[in-house]
């Protein structure tokens, strides 16, 4: 096996969208939210032989000097960072660096990457060692696709954490599945990795557990499955282990995770996932309608009331952050009006609400391709790249890439007004007050256990250097500052253990908070453009073509 240079390139997410925190990470003492999970388990793959250095374009620069040292240049990702992407490959193809781009954009649209070099299609595990034998055959051009649903997890390596600096995150991640067990008509995360979740093993998931923790990192840890309780038998045979696991090293991790919201029928999983020190769950609510939900093909979500289902994960001491819709066929006129008080029912301080984008490959897009609805594929490229020169915004601005059945200028109306209300300062405070009050106790597991080893946290000099930082941030709008010092002193008055989960909805403000005003006042600009007779809809294309194919 011939040594060889490979330098993987993290591509940046747009400035302003939901996901890109940086503001939080910044006050939390951090450079970016969370690490290339994706990058260093392929870099786990790779020949022993070959050397590998990371430069994650969301905290560091990429220079001419990386490019130079590289033999092969590795990169990828989600479709929000394809236009970082595309630059890192231009600027390497330009310095003559052969490319491989892989990940689930390129995965959604190949097409869209037939330039570069190599194209890895589908997941690593099932194309690694035929893409490493034509490099290795002195090919520098090819495209490989690994069969889908077929990969088995077991097969995972762990991934290179020593490729990373731990200050620059605010938190890590590992993964246990792929996979989810719904039909959600709108979910490109069925088309990309099947609807029968594959499981790591449960000595496979520790051991990656003990290689971080042997490393030295200690703190917030993310398992980043779009559905961890996907596959409830095999998750409830991890749990103990993960819980045992943690009383062992002292509790070093507190957890977060995505579900679906059938986790609040299951009382035996919300005491594990409670017990193994799950602290937030992210949770795709969508719709408070009923038949929006049944029409979207996520009837999981109507099974008991919205409320009642995100006060049961409250019990249990987890924070709830909420996804939801915009520009469903089914929405009624009252729509925002629903969503706001869905909202202020459920408690959810931090909502993702995002316009409804019919992404490629998913049932919904060939839905509304059969029915002549849909726009081609180019013309939803070419708005994420004008609200890309603006910073971004993602699909919180440049969705409803279809002709929609309600009127789109009614539709982005009750979007903006959902925006302002519920990110209205007052709002958000208030929901975090009473989750604050329903939360048993919002300190972690560990911190009630293990109380000395709450120097986990850092030294108290550190904990007043954050707060420092947030109320500085705060004051960047007198309202805002109003709110958090209000907040504070409430805590600090009546329970003064909530302070970490107050802390932490705080930090997120000064992300959710102040972006919700940049969507609102891009979406101002897209009402002024229909009553101004400046938008017009693309021509619509039927079939496959509007599919990009």
């Amino acid at each position: 096996m011939k040594p060889c240079n490979v330098l993987l390139v993290y591509p940046a997410f747009p400035r302003d969208s939901f996901w890109n925190i940086k503001t939080t990470a910044e006050v939390s003492g951090a450079k970016h939210h969370t690490i290339p999970l994706g990058l260093i388990t392929v870099a786990a793959m790779l020949p022993k032989e070959w050397s590998c250095k990371l430069v994650d374009r969301n905290i560091a620069a990429l220079t001419d000097a990386d490019l130079a040292w590289a033999d092969l240049v590795m990169t990828g990702g989600m479709s929000l960072q394809r236009d970082d992407a595309l630059e890192v490959v231009e600027w390497a193809q330009r310095l003559g660096k052969p490319v491989a781009i892989g990940g689930p954009d390129v995965s959604s649209e190949p097409e869209r990457f037939r330039h570069v070099d190599f194209r890895v299609e589908g997941e690593a595990e099932g194309i690694i060692a035929e893409f490493i034998a034509a490099w290795e055959r002195g090919e520098r051009r090819g495209a490989f696709a690994a069969e889908k649903f077929k990969v088995d997890v077991t097969t995972t390596p762990i991934p290179r954490f020593d490729l990373l600096d731990p200050r620059d995150y605010m938190y890590f991640s590992l993964q246990f599945s792929r996979g989810c067990p719904f039909m959600c008509e709108f979910c490109d995360v069925i088309e990309l990795f099947g609807r029968v979740p594959r499981v790591k093993s449960i000595e496979q998931f520790v051991a990656e557990l003990e290689a971080l923790h042997a490393w030295g990192y200690r703190g917030h840890l993310d398992v980043v499955d779009d559905n961890f309780i996907g596959n409830k038998k095999a998750v409830k045979a991890l749990l103990p282990a993960l819980i045992a696991w943690q009383e062992r090293h002292f509790y070093p991790y507190w957890l977060s995770t995505e579900a679906s919201l059938n986790l609040a029928e299951d009382d035996e999983l919300l005491g594990l996932m409670k017990a193994a020190n799950f602290g937030v769950i992210f949770t795709g609510i969508e719709s408070p309608d009923p038949a929006t939900l049944i029409a979207a093909k996520k009837k999981q979500n109507t099974r008991r009331g919205l409320g009642e289902a995100v006060r049961k994960i409250y019990e249990y001491n987890m924070f709830v952050i909420g996804g939801f819709v915009v520009g469903f066929d089914t929405e009624s006129a009252n729509l925002a009006r629903e969503m706001i008080d869905c909202v202020e029912e459920t408690a959810i301080p931090v909502c993702m609400v995002s316009l409804l984008v019919a992404l490629p490959t998913t049932q919904l897009s060939k839905r509304l391709a059969i029915e002549g609805r849909l726009y081609p594929f180019s013309w939803l490229e070419q708005q994420a790249q004008v609200q890309a020169r603006g910073g971004g915004l993602d699909q919180c601005t440049y969705g409803l890439n279809f002709e929609t059945h309600r009127p789109r200028r009614a539709i982005l109306e009750d979007y903006k007004r959902i925006l302002d209300e519920i990110y209205e300062p007052g709002r958000y405070f208030a929901r975090v007050r009473r989750v604050a009050t329903l939360m048993p106790t919002s300190l972690t597991h560990w911190v009630d256990r293990f109380p000395a080893e709450r120097k986990f946290l850092g030294s108290a000099k550190a904990e007043w250097a954050i707060m420092g930082r947030i109320l500085l941030s705060a004051a960047r709008d007198p309202r805002t500052l109003f709110h958090v010092l209000r907040e504070i002193a409430w805590t600090l008055r009546n329970k003064p253990e909530a302070m970490l989960v107050v802390g932490r909805a705080v930090a997120l403000y000064l992300h959710v908070g102040f972006f919700a005003r940049k969507v609102s006042a891009s979406i101002d600009e897209q009402l002024a453009a229909i009553d101004q007779g400046l938008w017009k809809p693309p021509v619509l294309r039927a079939g496959a073509e509007s599919l990009g194919s």
